[in-house]
């Protein structure tokens, strides 16, 4: 297994070279950086699994490498423990609303030093594994798409869809990123479908329809032990719900339905409408939101809803999950 890199930045050499003295020991790959422009540059170019990160340096201070890294989704799991002589509340406050993980002062205490670098640093390995677990299964709902050739990249285009009109809601990044992974493996439960079924050219019978509706049950099945998917869950467990608790698996009504699952339901009807199958021509963007607000007005689906994709859609059309 590769050494877990630390990188160290701090504008003074003495206090790298202390650090690098007490983690070289203990197995830990020590990269230093002597600023913030080269601390950025650093992990940039090569992401460490731990930052030591000063608070007072020259070009830039520990606050706007730590607004760096947290504000990248690439880099954001990294964690940051501020060093610093400072030990006022406020300016604990200020590093913990931008995102840092722990926080010790100068002068630190080795052997406390050594304690909490080995805690993170196994935090972030037990998260890159979670997070490797994640995109399998996401490459696998992929996999799964690509038996049924009616539908193309649909589950791609449904998580496109759902970020835009969660954003077009003003949702925030962690509702949007739910979104986008929930599109994509909303559909992940037709891994027990027949292509039979799956690849049928013309309408479904009963029968058939009955087995069809099992996907979705059976693809929260496939997700339940997971925790790091536990926000996924609703969305693929409920996405054939309907308000007026006509739908499956579970006949949810009105608010039990989450708003994640009710953008994921019209994202996912109109993308059906809106592309030929092996029953149906493509229907035009204007068509299918009649449907829609038409469905809506039964009871099916949340208006809103509706209308926030509506205006998503005078951008214009996802093509492809782009």
């Amino acid at each position: 297994m590769n050494r877990a890199r630390i990188l160290v930045v701090d504008d003074e050499a003495p206090n790298r070279g202390l650090v690098r003295k007490v983690l070289e020991p203990l197995g830990y790959a020590v990269v230093e950086a002597a600023d913030g422009e080269e601390a950025v540059a650093e992990v940039a170019a090569r992401p460490p699994d731990l930052v030591l990160l000063d608070l007072v340096m020259p070009k830039m201070d520990g606050y706007a490498v730590l607004r760096v890294i947290k504000s990248d989704p690439r880099t954001r799991l990294i964690p940051v423990v501020m060093l610093t002589s400072h030990d006022q509340l406020v300016e604990k406050i200020r590093a913990v609303q931008i995102g840092v993980d722990d926080y010790l002062v100068k002068p630190f205490n080795l052997t406390e030093l050594s304690a909490r670098v080995k805690s993170l640093v196994n935090l972030k390995q037990f998260t890159d594994e979670l997070e490797h677990a994640s995109r399998v299964v996401e490459s696998f709902a992929v996999c799964v798409e690509s038996r049924d050739r009616y539908t193309g990249n649909h589950c791609k285009r449904l998580g496109a869809y759902g970020a835009r009109v969660g954003r077009a809601l003003g949702l925030g990044d962690e509702d949007l990123k739910t979104l986008h992974l929930g599109g994509v493996l909303h559909d992940i439960g037709k891994i027990a479908i027949s292509d039979l079924i799956l690849n049928k050219p013309g309408r479904l019978d009963p029968d058939e329809f009955a087995m069809m509706k099992t996907h979705s049950a059976v693809g929260s099945d496939l997700l339940r032990p997971m925790r790091t998917l536990e926000r996924v869950f609703p969305l693929v467990r409920h996405h054939h719900e309907k308000i007026d608790g006509s739908g499956y698996p579970d006949g949810l009504r009105g608010a039990e339905i989450p708003l994640l699952v009710r953008i994921t339901s019209v994202v996912d009807v109109f993308d059906a409408l809106h592309t030929r199958r092996s029953y149906k021509e493509a229907f035009p963007i204007d068509q299918c939101l009649g449907i829609l607000r038409e469905e809506a007005g039964k009871g099916w689906w949340d208006r809103d809803v509706v209308e926030a994709l509506a205006t998503v859609l005078a951008q214009g059309p996802v093509e492809d999950g782009q």
